[in-house]
């Protein structure tokens, strides 16, 4: 679009007309905006007629939810064209529940009897049924990386206040979902100012992992690449015995973690045992208002899960875990058992991290492989994803509703 090749109206279009094609039954938007979707992509063809360079210049993208665009300005400032809201939980509903589109409940888009994940349950089915390349989310215990796994896409949440949000309890982040690595480091740059030029871009989507490797710099610091491999920590569990995941999840984000590890992408250290953390749970409810522990239990916590954490990430430049302990379930619900076990810590501690799809279940459906870094290393988790795509390691399975 930049270069004239393509106009962006046209690439808006053809979202909005596969939207209206699989949309009736994924349920992924709440509201589609064509008619504001077609001003605004008329408004980047002319500003990149005029000369502008935009560097997302006419990519449609989806926003969480009806008030979505608060949060998009710096992307619609770098020419995204945002063609709807995606589906988030009805008003009223639990935590735990998952989307409500403009038809009906959201609907996983491997299996219509399965959730998405919540609570970015649109912007993860939109962008696994390839809807839009990029969307939206928001990050409270999980809600970007959750969906990301049992959708089969990326999904990154950033460090807890790097990027603005109104939540005011400090547990949530804002994140985005993407099928692609470029895309979510697209996201980033545009998202913190940062700029690239157009050959660095191309290199980062073609290098291969032994070219990555080459090109960036030493250790992982704020404002720089990563040498490859980084070196990384794999955790079950994170230490805490009701988060233990079921076997099958584990052993498809164990064999994940083996293929990265095999391909060079990260070193793993010795150390599964090191990695003890106190279950997040009392103090993330406390915090949110919902829970019988107290402020004073929280904060106790908080305060011996960072310094853990600090002493890990001292010594390693990632932690991995499976996304989720347990795969997709039904529209039902999850009973009694949190999904979020082994993401809302990282709500806690306000770490970033990032779901990588892990494989393909029994079911037929996704799951993810969680990566931690250290406070302010966003870039180190995109090298890694970057990485982990050039090396063919992530799993390449089409969504069933292509």
């Amino acid at each position: 679009m930049r270069d004239g090749r393509l106009r962006a109206v046209d690439a808006v279009a053809e979202s909005l007309a596969r939207i209206a094609r699989v949309d009736p039954s994924l349920s992924s938007f709440a509201e589609v905006w064509e008619g504001e979707a077609v001003e605004r992509a008329r408004a980047v063809d002319a500003r990149v007629a005029a000369g502008e360079r935009l560097p997302l210049a006419g990519v449609p993208i989806g926003v969480k939810g009806r008030h979505g665009l608060r949060a998009a300005g710096p992307l619609l400032a770098a020419g995204c064209v945002p063609v709807g809201a995606t589906a988030v939980p009805g008003p009223g509903t639990p935590w735990q529940t998952w989307g409500v589109g403009a038809y009906g409940r959201t609907v996983n888009p491997w299996r219509a009897d399965r959730t998405p994940g919540g609570s970015s349950a649109g912007s993860a089915a939109a962008v696994a049924a390839g809807l839009v390349p990029l969307a939206t989310g928001s990050d409270g215990a999980g809600s970007v990386r959750i969906p990301a796994a049992w959708c089969g896409v990326i999904g990154l949440k950033t460090t807890n206040g790097r990027l603005p949000s109104p939540d005011r309890t400090g547990l949530a982040a804002p994140g985005v979902l993407v099928r692609y690595a470029a895309d979510a480091a697209a996201y980033w740059r545009a998202m913190t100012g940062a700029t690239a030029t157009a050959a660095t871009a191309t290199a980062a989507t073609t290098a291969t992992t032994a070219t990555m490797a080459a090109a960036v710099t030493a250790r992982p610091s704020e404002g720089t690449g990563v040498r490859a491999p980084v070196t990384a920590v794999f955790s079950p569990d994170l230490g805490f015995a009701s988060a233990s995941p079921d076997p099958e999840p584990l052993a498809l984000a164990r064999a994940a973690v083996e293929r990265l590890a095999a391909a060079g992408v990260v070193r793993l250290l010795p150390g599964q045992a090191a990695v003890r953390l106190e279950d997040p749970a009392p103090a993330w409810l406390a915090l949110r208002g919902s829970g019988a522990g107290g402020l004073g239990e929280a904060a106790r916590i908080r305060e011996v899960n960072d310094r853990r954490l600090a002493g890990l990430f001292a010594w390693a430049d990632l932690l991995l875990t499976p996304t989720t302990p347990n795969a997709a379930h039904g529209h039902e619900g999850p009973g009694e058992r949190y999904s979020t076990a082994l993401t809302w810590a990282f709500n806690l501690s306000g770490h970033p991290a990032a779901s990588l799809p892990a494989g393909i279940g029994a079911d037929g459906c996704p799951v993810g492989v969680q990566l931690v870094a250290a406070w302010g290393r966003e870039e180190t988790l995109l090298a890694v994803v970057r990485a982990a795509e050039n090396a063919g390691t992530l799993p390449q399975d089409t969504c069933m509703c292509i």
